[in-house]
């Protein structure tokens, strides 16, 4: 199933599998998110719970005990509850169950809230932790922006000028290497050998948006200031870009498994619910 939203500007159409964005429109009817085409990348705009990346070995361990996670965790491959829905928004949630369970020992609700405001869709992340012990997690965001020129007809703005530090995966783990993204005039022209190790990872950015350019025009802005690491990828001679705002990245190959003390994480405290924000506008 599939729900739409619209305003006056924008339609945004959300599929309930995942509670995953698939097309975002404007008026002229013009589409901005990834068609999805397998023979590149088979997805849109999936959430990534209750892990950002992939975990050493796909493992980790709470109280001692050993579970496993596949890459991005669970919440992408499940199917969301629409529980409220207005003209130009939308509510999606998803529970823990004795599936869940199994892979991750706590109880919560995950929600997605869609809502359209002017030119931009916001995209809102609700954490609940049902569970009597508090409960460790990290959250993020997979959008894949159609970019129809060609791809070096586009270069990213970020708001602040600083220095771009981004890590190397190596065997999808986050390694010790760091390049710094170069910039032209404060702006970083897009070619696909910048991926040719996998996604950029920043860890930490100043920054608390970026624009995309296409033909040097402002093409599509998205800010994150509750984000504060951020990962950028594409796949080779594909037509989009995903601009990835996360809470926590991959592990580390001296991670010693203790999900607690994954570097990122977050710890939700019992009944306690985490709210987290970004934005999408079309320029």
């Amino acid at each position: 199933m599939n729900t739409t939203i619209s305003n006056s500007t924008l339609s945004a159409s959300i599929k309930h599998s995942g509670a995953e964005l698939f097309s975002l429109k404007n008026k002229q009817n013009k589409e901005y998110i990834w068609e999805g085409n397998p023979d590149f990348w088979g997805k849109h705009s999936p959430v990534l719970f209750p892990i950002v990346g992939t975990l050493k070995n796909n493992t980790y361990t709470i109280d001692g005990e050993e579970y496993q996670l596949p890459r991005h965790g669970f919440a992408r491959d499940m199917d969301f509850q629409l529980v409220k829905k207005t003209d130009n928004s939308a509510v999606f949630s998803l529970q823990s169950d004795v599936e869940t369970l199994k892979k991750y020992p706590f109880e919560f609700e995950l929600q997605l809230i869609y809502t359209l405001e002017e030119a931009s869709l916001n995209i809102e992340y609700k954490v609940i932790n049902k569970s009597k012990t508090k409960m460790p997690f990290s959250i993020g965001a997979h959008p894949a922006i159609a970019l129809p020129e060609n791809f070096e007809n586009y270069a990213l703005e970020f708001e602040k000028e600083e220095v771009l530090k981004y890590y190397i995966l190596e065997n999808d783990l986050i390694s010790n290497k760091t390049e710094v993204l170069e910039t032209t005039d404060n702006l970083v022209p897009l070619n696909y050998k910048l991926f040719e190790n996998d996604a950029l990872i920043f860890k930490s950015l100043e920054s608390n948006s970026l624009t995309i350019l296409e033909n040097s025009k402002p093409y599509l802005k998205f800010d994150f200031k509750d984000f504060p690491s951020l990962g950028i990828w594409t796949k080779d001679q594909a037509p989009f870009l995903c601009i990835e705002p996360w809470l926590g990245y991959s592990d580390t190959a001296e991670n010693s498994g203790d999900l607690f003390k994954k570097e990122g994480i977050l710890a939700l405290d019992a009944n306690q619910t985490f709210t987290s924000k970004f934005s999408i506008t079309l320029l």
